[in-house]
Protein backbone atom coordinates (compact mmCIF):
# COMPACT_ATOMS: atom_id res chain seq x y z
CA UNK A 1 0.00 0.00 0.00
CA UNK A 2 1.14 3.23 -1.12
CA UNK A 3 -0.54 5.55 0.85
CA UNK A 4 -2.69 5.75 3.99
CA UNK A 5 -4.42 9.29 5.35
CA UNK A 6 -6.98 10.23 7.86
CA UNK A 7 -8.26 13.71 8.45
CA UNK A 8 -5.12 15.27 9.67
CA UNK A 9 -2.16 12.47 8.54
CA UNK A 10 -1.07 11.22 5.15
CA UNK A 11 1.02 8.52 5.13
CA UNK A 12 3.66 8.15 2.47
CA UNK A 13 5.69 5.43 1.05
CA UNK A 14 7.94 7.53 -0.24
CA UNK A 15 8.35 11.30 0.09
CA UNK A 16 6.35 13.44 -2.42
CA UNK A 17 9.17 14.94 -5.18
CA UNK A 18 7.23 18.40 -5.24
CA UNK A 19 6.73 21.81 -3.28
CA UNK A 20 3.13 20.90 -2.09
CA UNK A 21 0.34 24.09 -1.43
CA UNK A 22 -2.65 21.97 0.54
CA UNK A 23 -3.14 18.95 -0.59
CA UNK A 24 -6.14 19.87 -2.54
CA UNK A 25 -4.10 21.73 -4.91
CA UNK A 26 -0.99 18.87 -5.65
CA UNK A 27 -1.05 16.54 -8.79
CA UNK A 28 -0.08 13.65 -6.06
CA UNK A 29 -2.73 11.06 -6.93
CA UNK A 30 -3.04 10.55 -3.13
CA UNK A 31 -3.22 13.73 -2.00
CA UNK A 32 -5.36 15.26 -4.63
CA UNK A 33 -8.85 13.52 -3.41
CA UNK A 34 -7.36 14.43 0.47
CA UNK A 35 -8.79 17.96 1.56
CA UNK A 36 -8.13 18.29 5.17
CA UNK A 37 -10.68 20.40 7.22
CA UNK A 38 -8.03 20.69 9.86
CA UNK A 39 -5.29 23.77 10.29
CA UNK A 40 -2.44 20.90 10.95
CA UNK A 41 -1.27 18.17 8.82
CA UNK A 42 0.71 15.22 10.04
CA UNK A 43 2.69 13.49 6.80
CA UNK A 44 4.68 10.68 7.43
CA UNK A 45 7.01 8.57 4.16
CA UNK A 46 9.21 5.64 4.65
CA UNK A 47 12.35 5.07 2.82
CA UNK A 48 12.20 1.04 3.82
CA UNK A 49 14.73 1.45 6.81
CA UNK A 50 13.22 4.86 8.79
CA UNK A 51 10.53 6.79 8.74
CA UNK A 52 10.48 10.33 8.90
CA UNK A 53 7.68 12.85 9.63
CA UNK A 54 6.76 16.23 8.69
CA UNK A 55 4.13 18.62 10.10
CA UNK A 56 2.71 21.53 8.64
CA UNK A 57 0.57 24.27 9.34
CA UNK A 58 -2.08 24.67 6.34
CA UNK A 59 -3.41 28.22 6.59
CA UNK A 60 -5.07 30.00 4.25
CA UNK A 61 -3.07 29.86 0.85
CA UNK A 62 -0.27 28.94 2.74
CA UNK A 63 2.69 26.97 1.49
CA UNK A 64 4.88 24.31 2.46
CA UNK A 65 7.20 21.83 1.42
CA UNK A 66 9.59 18.99 1.94
CA UNK A 67 13.22 19.10 2.25
CA UNK A 68 13.84 16.72 -0.89
CA UNK A 69 16.76 15.55 -2.23
CA UNK A 70 17.03 17.27 -5.92
CA UNK A 71 18.37 14.35 -8.41
CA UNK A 72 20.01 15.08 -11.91
CA UNK A 73 22.71 13.27 -14.64
CA UNK A 74 25.41 15.38 -13.88
CA UNK A 75 28.34 15.76 -16.40
CA UNK A 76 32.06 15.06 -15.35
CA UNK A 77 35.26 15.88 -16.71
CA UNK A 78 35.82 14.60 -20.80
CA UNK A 79 31.95 14.89 -20.67
CA UNK A 80 30.29 17.98 -22.21
CA UNK A 81 26.57 18.49 -22.49
CA UNK A 82 25.16 19.87 -26.01
CA UNK A 83 21.80 21.01 -27.23
CA UNK A 84 19.97 20.67 -30.50
CA UNK A 85 21.66 24.31 -31.43
CA UNK A 86 25.37 22.58 -31.18
CA UNK A 87 24.84 19.14 -32.34
CA UNK A 88 25.79 19.94 -35.72
CA UNK A 89 29.07 21.31 -34.47
CA UNK A 90 29.93 19.05 -32.01
CA UNK A 91 28.70 15.73 -33.24
CA UNK A 92 28.03 15.84 -37.16
CA UNK A 93 30.95 17.75 -38.00
CA UNK A 94 33.39 16.16 -35.52
CA UNK A 95 36.89 14.82 -37.30
CA UNK A 96 36.66 11.85 -34.10
CA UNK A 97 33.70 9.34 -33.45
CA UNK A 98 31.35 10.61 -30.86
CA UNK A 99 29.62 8.85 -28.27
CA UNK A 100 26.16 10.40 -27.86
CA UNK A 101 24.05 9.93 -24.75
CA UNK A 102 20.67 10.44 -24.31
CA UNK A 103 19.58 11.05 -20.96
CA UNK A 104 16.97 13.08 -18.65
CA UNK A 105 17.32 13.68 -15.06
CA UNK A 106 13.90 12.33 -13.77
CA UNK A 107 15.52 8.84 -15.19
CA UNK A 108 17.11 6.01 -13.03
CA UNK A 109 18.98 4.14 -15.13
CA UNK A 110 20.52 7.32 -16.75
CA UNK A 111 22.15 8.02 -13.40
CA UNK A 112 23.02 4.79 -12.64
CA UNK A 113 25.12 4.32 -15.76
CA UNK A 114 26.57 8.31 -15.72
CA UNK A 115 29.90 6.49 -13.93
CA UNK A 116 30.32 4.22 -16.05
CA UNK A 117 30.02 7.03 -18.87
CA UNK A 118 32.72 9.14 -17.02
CA UNK A 119 34.85 6.18 -17.02
CA UNK A 120 34.20 5.84 -20.94
CA UNK A 121 34.98 9.38 -21.42
CA UNK A 122 38.29 9.55 -19.29
CA UNK A 123 39.31 5.98 -20.66
CA UNK A 124 38.70 6.85 -24.26
CA UNK A 125 39.29 10.41 -24.32
CA UNK A 126 41.97 9.92 -27.18
CA UNK A 127 39.93 7.78 -29.59
CA UNK A 128 36.13 9.22 -28.84
CA UNK A 129 34.55 12.16 -27.79
CA UNK A 130 31.30 11.91 -25.58
CA UNK A 131 28.38 14.57 -24.96
CA UNK A 132 24.87 14.17 -23.37
CA UNK A 133 22.17 15.02 -24.20
CA UNK A 134 19.16 16.41 -21.93
CA UNK A 135 16.38 14.42 -23.44
CA UNK A 136 13.18 16.83 -22.34
CA UNK A 137 14.98 19.87 -23.81
CA UNK A 138 15.96 18.82 -27.35
CA UNK A 139 12.66 17.59 -28.66
CA UNK A 140 13.63 18.16 -32.23
CA UNK A 141 16.80 15.49 -31.62
CA UNK A 142 14.39 13.10 -30.08
CA UNK A 143 11.92 12.78 -33.00
CA UNK A 144 14.97 13.03 -35.47
CA UNK A 145 17.21 10.00 -33.63
CA UNK A 146 13.56 8.39 -32.77
CA UNK A 147 15.18 7.98 -29.17
CA UNK A 148 12.20 5.55 -27.34
CA UNK A 149 13.86 4.49 -24.39
CA UNK A 150 16.52 6.16 -21.94
CA UNK A 151 19.42 6.27 -21.10
CA UNK A 152 20.06 5.76 -25.20
CA UNK A 153 23.82 5.69 -26.43
CA UNK A 154 24.21 6.53 -29.99
CA UNK A 155 27.88 6.24 -31.92
CA UNK A 156 28.46 8.78 -34.13
CA UNK A 157 31.65 8.61 -37.04
CA UNK A 158 31.87 11.11 -39.80
CA UNK A 159 28.44 12.82 -39.54
CA UNK A 160 26.71 9.38 -39.50
CA UNK A 161 25.34 7.24 -37.24
CA UNK A 162 27.51 3.77 -36.65
CA UNK A 163 25.64 0.91 -37.91
CA UNK A 164 24.44 -1.36 -35.14
CA UNK A 165 25.31 1.54 -32.82
CA UNK A 166 22.29 2.13 -30.78
CA UNK A 167 22.02 1.21 -26.95
CA UNK A 168 19.13 2.06 -25.01
CA UNK A 169 18.63 1.14 -21.03
CA UNK A 170 21.23 0.76 -18.18
CA UNK A 171 24.67 -1.03 -19.04
CA UNK A 172 27.77 -1.62 -16.54
CA UNK A 173 31.22 -0.88 -16.98
CA UNK A 174 32.32 -4.10 -17.94
CA UNK A 175 29.60 -4.48 -20.99
CA UNK A 176 30.10 -0.66 -22.04
CA UNK A 177 33.65 -1.52 -23.05
CA UNK A 178 32.18 -4.69 -24.52
CA UNK A 179 29.72 -2.97 -26.31
CA UNK A 180 32.41 0.15 -27.55
CA UNK A 181 35.49 -1.77 -28.39
CA UNK A 182 33.90 -3.84 -31.60
CA UNK A 183 32.33 -0.64 -32.55
CA UNK A 184 35.56 1.33 -32.23
CA UNK A 185 37.87 -1.14 -34.16
CA UNK A 186 34.75 -1.63 -37.19
CA UNK A 187 34.84 2.60 -37.60
CA UNK A 188 39.00 2.28 -37.33
CA UNK A 189 39.00 0.07 -40.36
CA UNK A 190 36.46 1.63 -42.36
Amino acid sequence: MDTIFSRSTIILSKPPIFPLRTPSQTSHPSLSSFASSSKNLNLFFSNGSRSHKHRAHLGSGSRFSFPVRKLSVTCGSGIQEIDQTQFSDSVLNSDRPVLVEFVANWCGPCRLISPAIEWVAQEYQDRLTVVKIDHDANPKLIEKYKVYGLPTLILFKNGKEVPESRREGAITKVKLKEYLDPLLESISIV
